[in-house]
């Protein structure tokens, strides 16, 4: 047990180190690509770490209240004009499909049932358990999609931040502990705590981040708080958040990262590719930004993306709600389409 211990500790001493650096450097998103890439190195370097998977439920709640504060009167007026992006998304998962498997076949010598699950632009471990039913190659469906979701948090923060001159800042909250009020805390902490729980009692996927989002919008949506959660306590989430990230990379050589890497990179940016052409047809159709669209079809995970939306001062709920049902749509439609694939 200590020897775990040790290990988390560690693991966390590095994820905040590279935070800081990061931030110090004033580079793109820093407390979360810092604590990513210092793990990572590390992890791939042999270094005995294990990431605080533990504590990641209740991490991905605060990030959840934080990304319910965004929910706003003047912003649920907007919803209905959300259908046409919605509808949009898709039509991208599916041309997405079309290119990516070919990708991962051809190129990455993958069989067809492990092309498929790697290919396929859902959650981590929604993947994983799909890809261990279908009897394909586990390791290789892991590692595929942790790349994924690694490289385009990576290449967004970049673009936007040095190819598009867009600022990309640190995620905080609107204060920190000692300029909240006392009940703004205990209404946040118990949006987080009740949010969780409904989450898992209607099975919801991401349950510890959907459940405390649906409860943490309802709250602000009625005035009851206006707050967000502590400038702190996001910053520490971020931490966590990148060091469980860049521990997924435990047992991996860089003989093995390296061309995995590659191949990931390729992918990410056919993947980019494709929804920022979706964005630009789709601004002209809606009026939404380009840069907002890119980010609400980008192949990142949920929590990250959204992490990545607030870091532009974007509409993180516009960005959240999308990944939520490109989440919600491959969960129903990746067994029904493996199963003709399969075929």
């Amino acid at each position: 047990m200590l020897r775990q211990t040790g290990r988390i500790a560690l693991a966390l001493a590095l994820g905040g180190a590279g935070g800081w650096v990061f931030s110090t450097l004033n580079l793109p998103l820093p407390w979360m690509l810092g604590a990513l890439f210092a793990t990572m190195v590390a992890a791939v370097a042999g270094l005995p770490l294990a990431g605080p998977a533990r504590i990641r439920a209740t991490v991905v709640a605060v990030i959840g209240v934080l990304l319910g504060a965004g929910f706003t009167p003047a912003l649920l007026q907007q919803v209905g004009a959300w259908s046409l992006t919605l509808a949009g998304l898709a039509l991208y998962l599916l041309l997405s499909l079309a290119l990516l498997v070919p990708w991962f076949r051809r190129v990455g010598g993958f069989d067809r049932r492990t092309a498929f699950f790697a290919a396929m632009p859902g959650g981590l471990s929604e993947m994983v358990e799909l890809a261990e039913v279908a009897r394909a190659d586990v390791p290789r469906v892991i590692l595929a999609q942790s790349l994924r979701i690694a490289t385009a948090i990576a290449v967004i923060a970049v673009w936007f931040r040095w190819i598009q001159g867009v600022p990309v800042g640190q995620v905080t909250g609107q204060a920190g502990f000692a300029e909240l009020a006392a009940a703004d805390l205990m209404i946040l902490a118990g949006a987080a705590v009740a949010g969780s729980a409904l989450g898992l009692i209607l099975r919801l996927p991401a349950p510890t981040l959907l459940g405390p989002m649906v409860v943490s919008a309802a709250l602000h949506l009625t005035g009851v708080t206006q707050s967000a959660p502590p400038a702190e306590l996001v910053v520490l989430a971020q931490v966590i958040l990148g060091t469980i990230l860049g521990c997924r990379f435990v047992g991996i050589s860089a003989g093995a990262l390296l061309p995995a890497a590659a191949l990931s990179l390729g992918a990410t940016l056919v993947m980019l590719g494709l929804a920022l052409g979706f964005a630009l047809v789709l601004q002209r159709l809606t009026g939404q930004s380009a840069e907002q669209i890119l980010l609400a079809y980008a192949p990142g995970g949920l929590t990250e993306m959204s992490l990545v939306a607030l870091a532009l001062n974007a509409e993180a709920a516009f960005v959240a709600t999308h990944h939520v049902v490109r989440i919600l749509l491959v969960i129903v439609a990746a067994p029904v389409m493996f199963r003709f694939w399969d075929r």
